[in-house]
């Protein structure tokens, strides 16, 4: 058996490649420059005696021996990533593991799941926070959340549905720091007098304070006072501890704003061109727990957040 199987570490490059009809783009979603990914599918074509794709001026076609390989090498790579993501759990079908940025996880995330486990008290839930979705090891979760933008390159193997229709981004604050500066805060005023949070991570490039005030019709110029970090959630924690003024989005921040926590440190407010969304693996068979969550988050049954 072992003389009949192909050279293995080439088949998930053929996979991409097939999937992406470009060597390129493979290259990308599996961090290989675009000959790696080449010479590892020559290898592949030399070890099976025959060419998997056409190669054209315009681009790839899959070959006929190509194409049936194809979907031959893609179910058995799902099938190995569905086993393979169940021993890691230990073999526990109970399990559910949701993936999320440490903001969502902490801010949102962590406030709805006891709805969902009084609803579901027979799955156990493990959470698994990474900032950046891209990063994601498939074989390390089930479900994913994140904000994700429409109609850009989804994150490598997930598919993005989102679970609000429509989301405001506003600049909000703490009580205490509105306080502190007055209660009437006007967009010049922010950009001299006040502390702007900056996220310092290209995932978060799609949401600035100079998009802001560009799609807001507002003048811009670069802020005299900043707070930045890689971080995100570093950043929230420090505008719920008084330090200055972040973009947040406001169904995200509904409880903290409810609770008084944070409050609209002015009236503008834009729409979001990001959604809070759930990634679903596009090649996993999905487990009765990951269903049961994707029915719950994605079905308005999540409650309103007051506690």
């Amino acid at each position: 058996m072992r003389d009949a199987l192909p050279p293995l570490s080439c088949l998930r490059a053929f996979e991409a490649a097939a999937r992406h009809m470009s060597f390129t783009q493979a290259g990308g979603e599996l961090n290989l420059s675009q000959s790696a990914v080449s010479r590892q599918i020559k290898r592949l074509e030399t070890d099976l005696g025959r060419p998997l794709f056409e190669r054209h001026i315009e681009g790839l076609r899959l070959t006929p021996s190509g194409e049936r390989y194809f979907r031959v090498v893609q179910r058995f790579l799902r099938d190995l990533s569905d086993e393979t993501a169940r021993l890691r759990r230990r073999g526990d079908s109970r399990q559910l593991t949701l993936a999320s940025s440490p903001t969502i996880a902490s801010i949102w995330l962590a406030r709805q799941l006891p709805a969902f486990q009084r609803a579901h008290p027979h799955i156990e839930i493990r959470i698994l926070t990474v900032e950046d979705p891209h990063r994601l090891d498939l074989g390390e979760f089930d479900l994913g959340i994140y904000y994700h933008v429409p109609f850009e390159v989804d994150p490598p193997g997930l598919t993005a549905h989102a679970i609000f229709a429509d989301e405001e981004v506003a600049a909000v604050c703490s009580p205490i720091y509105l306080e502190r500066h007055g209660k009437h805060i006007t967009p010049e005023a922010l950009l001299t007098d006040h502390t702007l949070m900056v996220v310092e991570d290209h995932y978060h490039d799609w949401l600035t304070w100079e998009i802001w005030f560009g799609e807001l019709g507002l003048a811009w110029r670069p802020p005299e006072h900043t707070l930045r970090a890689n971080s995100f959630q570093l950043l929230m924690n420090a505008t719920l501890a008084g330090q200055g003024v972040t973009l947040g989005w406001m169904r995200l921040l509904e409880a903290e704003i409810r609770q008084g926590n944070l409050v609209p440190a002015m009236a503008h407010r834009l729409q979001s061109r990001g959604k809070l969304s759930l990634f679903t693996p596009r090649h996993r068979h999905l487990t009765e727990p990951m269903k049961a969550f994707q029915k719950w988050v994605l079905s308005g049954e999540t409650p309103p957040q007051d506690h």
